[in-house]
Protein backbone atom coordinates (compact mmCIF):
# COMPACT_ATOMS: atom_id res chain seq x y z
CA UNK A 1 0.00 0.00 0.00
CA UNK A 2 2.88 2.39 0.95
CA UNK A 3 4.69 2.09 -2.33
CA UNK A 4 1.08 2.64 -4.68
CA UNK A 5 1.15 5.83 -2.34
CA UNK A 6 4.09 6.57 -3.16
CA UNK A 7 4.01 6.06 -6.70
CA UNK A 8 0.74 8.01 -6.72
CA UNK A 9 2.24 11.42 -5.37
CA UNK A 10 5.29 10.89 -7.85
CA UNK A 11 2.39 10.75 -10.48
CA UNK A 12 0.91 13.78 -9.68
CA UNK A 13 4.01 15.74 -8.77
CA UNK A 14 4.88 15.33 -12.77
CA UNK A 15 1.07 15.80 -13.54
CA UNK A 16 1.46 19.56 -11.68
CA UNK A 17 4.97 19.55 -13.02
CA UNK A 18 3.98 19.24 -17.14
CA UNK A 19 0.65 21.09 -16.55
CA UNK A 20 2.73 24.35 -14.65
CA UNK A 21 5.18 23.86 -18.04
CA UNK A 22 2.56 23.70 -20.68
CA UNK A 23 1.04 27.35 -18.50
CA UNK A 24 3.99 29.00 -18.55
CA UNK A 25 5.37 28.36 -22.59
CA UNK A 26 1.51 29.14 -23.33
CA UNK A 27 0.37 31.59 -21.48
CA UNK A 28 3.84 33.73 -20.92
CA UNK A 29 3.55 36.29 -23.72
CA UNK A 30 7.13 36.82 -23.69
CA UNK A 31 8.01 33.21 -23.48
CA UNK A 32 5.48 32.51 -26.89
CA UNK A 33 7.11 35.45 -28.72
CA UNK A 34 10.17 33.98 -28.38
CA UNK A 35 9.04 31.00 -30.00
CA UNK A 36 7.73 32.88 -32.61
CA UNK A 37 10.90 34.97 -33.55
CA UNK A 38 12.93 31.76 -33.71
CA UNK A 39 10.39 29.59 -35.82
CA UNK A 40 9.93 32.99 -38.27
CA UNK A 41 13.83 33.14 -38.41
CA UNK A 42 14.52 29.66 -39.14
CA UNK A 43 11.28 29.55 -42.07
CA UNK A 44 13.37 32.16 -43.54
CA UNK A 45 15.27 29.55 -46.51
CA UNK A 46 17.45 32.95 -47.73
CA UNK A 47 18.78 33.57 -44.18
CA UNK A 48 19.25 29.75 -42.97
CA UNK A 49 20.86 29.37 -46.37
CA UNK A 50 23.33 32.13 -45.81
CA UNK A 51 24.23 31.33 -42.06
CA UNK A 52 24.03 27.54 -42.58
CA UNK A 53 27.09 28.07 -45.01
CA UNK A 54 28.78 30.16 -42.59
CA UNK A 55 28.43 27.95 -39.49
CA UNK A 56 30.06 25.33 -41.40
CA UNK A 57 32.91 27.09 -41.58
CA UNK A 58 32.33 28.36 -38.07
CA UNK A 59 32.43 24.29 -36.91
CA UNK A 60 35.48 23.15 -38.73
CA UNK A 61 36.69 26.15 -37.27
CA UNK A 62 35.39 25.64 -33.83
CA UNK A 63 36.79 21.74 -33.94
CA UNK A 64 40.46 22.58 -35.04
CA UNK A 65 41.02 25.14 -32.73
CA UNK A 66 39.17 24.01 -29.47
CA UNK A 67 36.50 26.45 -29.00
CA UNK A 68 33.00 25.65 -28.40
CA UNK A 69 31.43 23.31 -30.82
CA UNK A 70 28.13 23.68 -29.97
CA UNK A 71 27.29 27.42 -29.98
CA UNK A 72 28.87 30.36 -32.25
CA UNK A 73 27.25 33.86 -32.31
CA UNK A 74 26.45 35.40 -36.34
CA UNK A 75 26.23 38.71 -36.96
CA UNK A 76 25.05 39.46 -40.86
CA UNK A 77 25.64 43.29 -41.41
CA UNK A 78 24.17 42.89 -44.77
CA UNK A 79 21.23 42.99 -42.69
CA UNK A 80 19.20 46.36 -41.89
CA UNK A 81 19.91 47.32 -38.22
CA UNK A 82 16.86 47.77 -37.43
CA UNK A 83 16.14 44.14 -37.84
CA UNK A 84 17.41 41.14 -36.16
CA UNK A 85 20.95 40.48 -37.49
CA UNK A 86 22.82 38.86 -34.36
CA UNK A 87 22.32 35.30 -34.26
CA UNK A 88 23.29 32.69 -31.68
CA UNK A 89 23.22 29.81 -33.68
CA UNK A 90 23.12 25.71 -32.82
CA UNK A 91 26.38 24.31 -34.66
CA UNK A 92 24.61 20.80 -33.93
CA UNK A 93 21.35 21.36 -35.03
CA UNK A 94 22.38 23.66 -37.60
CA UNK A 95 19.52 26.35 -36.50
CA UNK A 96 18.83 29.59 -34.94
CA UNK A 97 18.04 29.44 -31.38
CA UNK A 98 17.89 32.89 -30.52
CA UNK A 99 18.45 36.67 -32.38
CA UNK A 100 18.81 39.93 -31.40
CA UNK A 101 19.63 43.70 -32.77
CA UNK A 102 23.58 44.72 -33.06
CA UNK A 103 24.98 47.90 -33.84
CA UNK A 104 27.05 48.73 -36.49
CA UNK A 105 30.30 51.48 -36.14
CA UNK A 106 29.97 54.55 -37.22
CA UNK A 107 33.81 55.71 -38.28
CA UNK A 108 33.75 58.63 -36.34
CA UNK A 109 30.89 60.77 -38.22
CA UNK A 110 27.84 61.82 -36.67
CA UNK A 111 26.14 59.41 -38.21
CA UNK A 112 27.16 56.68 -40.93
CA UNK A 113 25.20 56.27 -43.90
CA UNK A 114 25.64 52.49 -45.27
CA UNK A 115 28.41 50.50 -44.07
CA UNK A 116 32.01 50.52 -44.00
CA UNK A 117 34.54 48.83 -42.38
CA UNK A 118 38.30 49.57 -40.86
CA UNK A 119 40.73 48.11 -38.55
CA UNK A 120 42.99 50.79 -37.61
CA UNK A 121 43.17 51.82 -34.04
CA UNK A 122 40.97 55.09 -34.08
CA UNK A 123 39.03 54.32 -37.11
CA UNK A 124 35.88 53.70 -35.33
CA UNK A 125 34.60 51.34 -38.12
CA UNK A 126 33.35 48.19 -37.45
CA UNK A 127 35.91 45.00 -37.99
CA UNK A 128 34.77 41.90 -39.71
CA UNK A 129 35.97 38.48 -39.53
CA UNK A 130 36.26 36.01 -36.34
CA UNK A 131 36.73 36.90 -33.03
CA UNK A 132 37.46 34.72 -30.00
CA UNK A 133 35.20 36.22 -27.00
CA UNK A 134 37.41 36.66 -23.93
CA UNK A 135 36.66 37.22 -20.10
CA UNK A 136 34.12 39.71 -18.74
CA UNK A 137 34.41 42.84 -16.73
CA UNK A 138 32.90 45.50 -15.69
CA UNK A 139 33.80 48.90 -18.10
CA UNK A 140 31.64 52.47 -18.46
CA UNK A 141 28.69 50.23 -19.86
CA UNK A 142 28.47 47.52 -17.50
CA UNK A 143 28.92 44.02 -17.91
CA UNK A 144 31.35 43.44 -21.33
CA UNK A 145 33.23 41.13 -23.22
CA UNK A 146 36.91 41.33 -24.50
CA UNK A 147 37.17 40.57 -28.47
CA UNK A 148 40.15 39.17 -29.85
CA UNK A 149 40.40 39.42 -33.76
CA UNK A 150 41.59 36.13 -35.49
CA UNK A 151 42.16 37.07 -39.07
CA UNK A 152 44.05 39.92 -40.63
CA UNK A 153 40.82 41.85 -40.97
CA UNK A 154 40.09 42.39 -37.47
CA UNK A 155 43.38 41.65 -35.41
CA UNK A 156 43.47 45.01 -33.93
CA UNK A 157 40.12 44.84 -32.14
CA UNK A 158 41.79 44.18 -28.73
CA UNK A 159 44.18 47.56 -29.07
CA UNK A 160 40.64 49.27 -30.41
CA UNK A 161 39.16 48.04 -27.35
CA UNK A 162 36.57 46.81 -29.64
CA UNK A 163 33.96 44.72 -27.08
CA UNK A 164 31.08 43.07 -27.07
CA UNK A 165 28.68 45.28 -24.26
CA UNK A 166 25.22 46.73 -24.15
CA UNK A 167 23.15 49.74 -24.23
CA UNK A 168 20.11 51.27 -23.39
CA UNK A 169 19.88 52.76 -26.49
CA UNK A 170 19.51 49.12 -28.35
CA UNK A 171 15.92 48.54 -28.83
CA UNK A 172 14.49 45.10 -27.57
CA UNK A 173 12.54 43.78 -30.08
CA UNK A 174 13.12 45.10 -34.31
CA UNK A 175 12.13 49.34 -35.22
CA UNK A 176 12.93 48.31 -38.81
CA UNK A 177 12.32 50.85 -41.07
CA UNK A 178 14.19 52.54 -38.60
CA UNK A 179 17.53 52.11 -37.75
CA UNK A 180 19.23 51.77 -34.23
CA UNK A 181 22.26 53.68 -32.55
CA UNK A 182 25.59 53.18 -34.38
CA UNK A 183 28.84 52.48 -32.22
CA UNK A 184 32.64 53.02 -32.12
CA UNK A 185 33.14 49.53 -33.80
CA UNK A 186 31.42 47.61 -30.67
CA UNK A 187 28.68 44.89 -31.34
CA UNK A 188 26.25 46.63 -29.12
CA UNK A 189 23.18 44.96 -28.26
CA UNK A 190 20.31 45.17 -25.81
CA UNK A 191 21.08 44.85 -22.20
CA UNK A 192 18.26 41.88 -22.27
CA UNK A 193 19.70 40.36 -24.91
CA UNK A 194 23.51 40.36 -23.04
CA UNK A 195 21.86 38.72 -20.09
CA UNK A 196 20.78 35.97 -22.60
CA UNK A 197 23.95 35.90 -24.45
CA UNK A 198 26.01 35.97 -20.88
CA UNK A 199 24.51 32.77 -19.96
CA UNK A 200 25.79 31.06 -23.08
CA UNK A 201 28.97 32.34 -23.02
CA UNK A 202 29.58 31.74 -19.32
CA UNK A 203 28.12 28.46 -18.94
CA UNK A 204 30.76 27.36 -22.04
CA UNK A 205 33.70 25.49 -20.76
CA UNK A 206 35.49 26.52 -23.98
CA UNK A 207 35.50 30.04 -26.21
CA UNK A 208 32.51 31.25 -27.95
CA UNK A 209 32.99 32.45 -31.41
CA UNK A 210 32.13 35.22 -33.03
CA UNK A 211 31.86 35.76 -36.94
CA UNK A 212 30.95 39.44 -38.29
CA UNK A 213 30.35 39.04 -42.06
CA UNK A 214 28.45 41.00 -44.58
Amino acid sequence: MKRILLWAFASLLLVVAASAAWYYTKMNPSAKAARTKVATLNSNKKLTLKLSSRAKEARQYATLNKYNAQYCFLIDMSIESGLNRFFVYDLQKDSILDAGLVTHGRCNEDWLAGRRYGNTVGCGCTSLGKYKIGNPYKGRFGLAYKLHGLETTNNNAFKRYVVLHSHECVPAAEVNPYPICQSDGCPTVAPHFLKKLAATIDGSSRPILLWIFE
